[in-house]
Order: structure tokens, then C-alpha cells, then sequence
């Protein structure tokens, strides 16, 4: 074992074997506060709200807040839907926020069952697991407060509202914002098929929508006076699949055609794909995507067309935190991993038998090995937060081993009993790393000093989104003009 090998393991064994006074009264609370939790989730989850579009969510959420005493800023950064809420005062204490995401996906109903199920009217659905993101870090944000108040421990704890982290981008205006400057540690969670504090990397991306315009004729009688839209679109994604061979190896392109016209006998006059590149790194990200802009603009050319692009996210890759990671799983190994009772072994079971990958259920009841250096395949708008201030997340076994996000197997557990106690447990190692670190001024300085050395001292942060205000419509169906 090397030095630094040893060193981790001394910090992991004194955090995990310094359990606080006061930690039982927060999980005490927390227990308290489960049922109104677990409520909170579900009408999240049976209200599924789009990026930018999540005013019911934002509402209920600031509502449990604001029981709880939480001073409300609300329509922050431009963004309707985002807020800031807090409790306390800095004094000499830090300032700890969490975050809460909260919106869902187009194209995902589903029932909360363990087979395919959509629901008959209703087009999105939380197949990310916001709902239960949103509520657990309320929950953990009242227990932290409740616990400042009856320790009088000096120190600030804030509740992020962050919106449309699903291709929106929202925490990215919010820190462009200065929302975070003053902020100590940041603190978050994901919900997830298994229970992991490793810490490390996501990947950075940028996402926009490029809009080209023809000339609609009728496609038999006169398809010469037409110059098709969508002959434009389909050009551009095959000059995009041609350049996948020549672009550094990790680097991902991905696209749907979100407009392609109305009629087959009409040529298309308007139609819209909407693309994604990702790479760790954020400068492979700019560089791919600005080939990416001139493919289009020779699509356009060769159609007899136009295009307009306009941007609609761009984020970090994440920066982690392996002092911060240590509090993280430390409080994790604390709470545990998640318990399925006979009801919850019958979904799991289930639904299992759609997935392709079908680890032991006993999973969900595991907690998987502490790392530091884990890359990841994501993207989050977190990484943006987590190159601004020391950030540290963690995810908890809301899903059922084996299932991936973004799919209808997620949706179905994010609405099930299962769902909750992973969201539970979520809450719990949140409120325990952060009553640790209002405890130890000593770790936020080394967490810090860790933040300092991994983005160096020439680093600037020169944001992948640049547009000035967000695109709150963006989620809404294109319609030609």
C-alpha cells in the first residue's frame, strides 16, 4: 500500500468510526420526516414536468422549505423555476449546500409497475429518478437545519433548486450567476441500480439544435421548386456518422431528428435534428462541435438551404473530490445499503426479467467499493458546480440492479416503494457527510486545498454554454414557421 493509499484508509477508518454526537438525532429526524418524503416523491413523480417547465415541482418543493423555515429566493438566474433556499447564518461556520433536481423526460410514462406500462395520455416520465432527487435533498436539507438549530452549531446550509439538467443545463446559468461563490462544499446525489460514493470523472458536453430552411413544393407535381429541409437533415447526419472514425477515441455523438417535416407529398420547407457530442474532456467537446456546425452549413449548401443553430446546453466533465468522497462513504457505510421487504423482492424480481443484465438482487443491499479515480460515461451539469467549489456526490440503490437510467424500468421504481427507501438512504448519508463537515473546519480546508491542486492554479472557467439567457422553451415541440 502506498502513502497515499494509507493515508485514505486512516481518514475513511476515523470518519467511519466517529460517529457524532447528534448523528442519531438527525436520523431520527430524518426517519420522521419519511412518509412526508416519500410523498413529496410521488407527487413528483405522478406530475412529471419537463426542463425549464417544472413550476408544480418548484412549488412543492420550496413549499417543504419553507415549513421548515428556509429563506426563499425564488427565479434566480432566469430561470422561473429555480431557487435558492437557506437556513442559518455563516458566522464562523461554512456555508454546505445541496442540490435538487427535479425534472423529467419526454417520451418516458410509465405505470409503477414491473412490466411495460405506459400510461394512456402522458408522454414524460422520471426515467432519471429526479423525482426522488428532488425530495431527498429537501429532506436532508431540513434535517441539516433542524440540527444547526438544536446544536447551535454556527454555519449555513442551502438547498439549490436546480432545473432542466436533462440537456438544459440549469446549474450552469446558476453558477455563471456567482450563486455559488460564497458556497463551501457541495453536496448531491443520484438515484442508481447500487449504492457507490466513488468519486471521479463524467463527461463534458455541448447539445444544441440546428434548424435548417427550404422551400416547400409539391413532391410530385413540382419537387424541382423544392429545396427539402430534410434532405439537408439527412445529409448533415451522414456527414456525422462519416466523422465518427476520425474523432478522438471516447468522444460520443448522438442525435435524433426532432423535426422532419409533415407530409410525404409536401417537401419540407423547415426540419430540425438536435445533437449531443461528449468527451472527458472539454476542449475535444469544442473542438468536434464546431466540425460539427461547419458539416451543417455544407449540408445546407449542398440542399439549397439554410440552417440556424441555436445552443442549448453545454457542461463540465466533473471534477471529484477524494477528501470529500472519504466523508461521503464514510456516512454511507453508516446508513447502509437498501432493504426489500417480500413486496419489494416480488417487483425486483419482475422486472428483472426484462433487463439484459440481471446482477444479484442482493445488490441493492451492498455497498460497492470506495474510488477515487472512477471514470464515468454521463453528463451532468453538476460538473460545471463541481469546477467552481469542492463538490461530492453519491448514488443509492433506488433502482433495481441491473437497470439503466433513462429507461421505463426506472421510471416504474422511481414510482415504487423501492424508490423511496434508496431516496431514504440518499437523504441520510447527505445529512451525516454534512454535519461532519460543519464539524471538522479541518476537512473543508484539505477538501479545498485538493479542489486548488486538481484544477491548478491557471485554471479559468470559461463555461462550454455560451448563450446569454436559458432556452426555457426547449422542450416544446418545434413547429415550422
Amino acid at each position: 500500500m502506498n502513502r497515499g493509499m494509507l493515508a485514505s484508509a486512516v481518514l475513511l477508518a476515523m470518519l467511519a468510526g466517529s460517529a457524532a454526537a447528534g448523528d442519531g438525532d438527525v436520523l431520527a429526524s430524518l426517519d420522521a420526516y419519511a412518509a412526508r418524503q416519500a410523498k413529496v416523491g410521488q407527487l413528483l413523480w405522478q406530475q412529471p414536468e419537463l426542463g425549464y417547465l417544472e413550476e408544480k415541482s418548484s412549488r412543492l418543493l420550496q413549499q417543504e422549505l419553507r415549513q421548515a423555515g428556509f429563506r426563499i429566493q425564488a427565479g434566480v438566474a432566469g430561470m422561473p423555476t429555480a431557487f435558492v433556499a437557506s437556513y442559518g447564518t455563516r458566522g464562523d461556520g461554512p456555508v454546505i449546500a445541496l442540490l435538487a433536481e427535479m425534472d423529467a423526460l419526454p417520451g418516458m410514462a410509465q405505470a409503477a409497475e414491473p412490466v411495460r406500462a405506459p400510461i394512456a395520455g402522458q408522454d414524460a416520465g422520471q426515467a432519471c429518478g429526479h423525482n426522488l432527487f428532488g425530495a431527498a435533498s429537501v429532506g436532508a436539507a431540513r434535517a441539516i437545519a433542524q440540527w444547526l438549530k438544536d446544536s447551535g452549531t454556527p454555519g449555513e446550509v442551502r438547498l439549490y433548486g436546480t432545473p432542466a439538467e436533462e440537456g438544459g443545463s440549469g446549474k450552469v446559468y446558476m453558477t455563471r450567476a456567482g450563486l455559488f461563490d460564497d458556497v463551501d462544499v457541495v453536496l448531491h446525489w443520484h438515484p442508481a441500480s447500487e449504492n457507490s460514493a466513488a468519486q471521479g470523472t463524467s463527461l463534458a458536453n455541448i447539445s444544441g439544435k440546428f434548424r435548417f430552411h427550404g422551400v416547400a413544393a409539391h413532391a410530385a407535381i413540382a419537387p424541382d421548386r423544392g429545396r427539402s429541409a430534410l434532405d439537408a437533415v439527412e445529409a448533415f447526419n451522414h456527414m456525422a456518422n462519416l466523422m465518427r472514425e476520425h474523432v478522438p477515441d471516447g468522444t460520443r455523438i448522438h442525435y435524433v431528428i426532432s423535426n422532419g417535416g409533415s407530409a410525404p407529398n409536401v417537401v419540407p420547407d423547415f426540419a430540425e435534428a438536435y445533437y449531443y457530442v461528449r468527451h472527458v474532456d472539454p476542449a475535444v467537446v469544442r473542438e468536434v462541435f464546431a466540425r460539427l456546425r461547419k458539416a451543417a452549413d455544407g449540408a445546407a449548401l449542398g440542399t439549397g438551404t439554410t440552417v440556424e443553430f441555436e445552443q442549448t446546453g453545454g457542461v463540465f466533465s466533473l471534477l471529484p473530490n477524494d477528501t470529500l468522497g472519504q466523508v461521503m462513504q464514510a456516512a454511507l457505510e453508516q446508513v447502509g445499503g437498501v432493504r426489500y421487504d417480500a413486496k419489494d423482492q416480488a417487483f425486483a424480481e419482475t422486472l428483472q426479467r426484462s433487463l439484459e443484465r440481471r446482477p444479484p438482487l442482493a445488490t441493492a443491499m451492498q455497498l460497492q467499493p470506495y474510488r477515487a479515480d472512477e471514470a464515468g460515461s454521463a453528463s451532468t451539469d453538476v460538473g460545471d458546480v463541481s469546477w467552481n467549489v469542492p463538490t461530492v456526490g453519491l448514488g443509492t440503490a433506488t433502482w433495481v440492479p441491473g437497470t439503466p437510467a433513462h429507461s421505463w424500468q426506472a421510471v416504474a421504481a422511481s414510482g415504487a416503494p423501492i424508490g423511496a427507501k434508496g431516496a431514504l438512504n440518499a437523504s441520510k448519508a447527505l445529512a451525516l457527510a454534512a454535519v461532519r463537515l460543519f464539524q471538522s473546519p479541518d476537512t473543508v480546508r484539505r477538501a479545498r486545498d485538493e479542489f486548488g491542486q486538481r484544477r491548478g492554479a491557471d485554471f479559468r472557467y470559461v463555461p462550454l454554454l455560451q448563450r446569454d439567457a436559458p432556452p426555457l422553451d426547449y422542450r416544446r415541440r418545434p413547429a415550422a414557421p
